[in-house]
């Protein structure tokens, strides 16, 4: 069930391009945020060696992960929609086997999210229609900011398995309205 938004809007058919890409820009943030705090969450949960704990040669850590998005925000957004030189080097986010300490990885992950939210608060109507070219793929300024979005929500959720793996514990992220008794009849 989907939650229900506190903004009072016109319905998007009504919206004007302006109302639409504030809408886009505020939700990716609104997102990207949630998942984030739910990353720095679960490493703070960890020791270094269950950040860094791999299930096998094929599978990445979390700190693999949390370098992962970092480097495709940094690349996707920083680079990809606002124009500065992209020096990533993806084979090192999984290539390294740490340890980079708890706080230095939540740094990191917060201010790239900074300067990426920073980034697409500025996304006019016309900057989310323009086709980029980011790491080989023409996409839209809209499509990148999705990408991103995406991007961090799938691996929020392996982190967030990772860490309750590990932990053997719920660790409280869901808070799900309360559901109304239906009348009996």
């Amino acid at each position: 069930m989907a939650r229900k938004s506190k903004r009072k809007s016109k319905p998007i058919a009504q919206a004007s391009s302006s109302q639409l890409s504030k809408l886009i820009v505020d939700d990716w943030r609104t997102e990207v945020d949630k998942f984030v705090v739910r990353i720095c969450d679960s490493l703070a949960l960890l020791s270094e060696d269950d950040i860094w704990w791999r299930p096998n040669d094929a599978s990445n850590s979390i700190g693999n992960m949390v370098l992962h998005l970092c480097g495709n925000m940094r690349q996707w957004i920083i680079a990809g929609l606002g124009g500065e030189p992209d020096v990533r080097e993806r084979d090192l986010e999984f290539s390294e086997r740490g340890p980079i300490p708890c706080d230095d990885l939540q740094e990191r992950l917060r201010a790239v999210v900074k300067k990426s939210s920073a980034i697409v608060a500025c996304l006019s109507p016309d900057a989310l229609a323009k086709t980029y070219s980011i790491q080989g793929y023409r996409v839209s300024g809209y499509v990148a900011a999705n990408h991103v979005a995406s991007h961090v929500s799938y691996h929020a959720a392996q982190i967030i398995y990772i860490t309750k793996m590990k932990r053997g514990e719920d660790l409280g992220f869901t808070k799900l309205a309360p559901v109304k008794a239906k009348p009996k009849k």
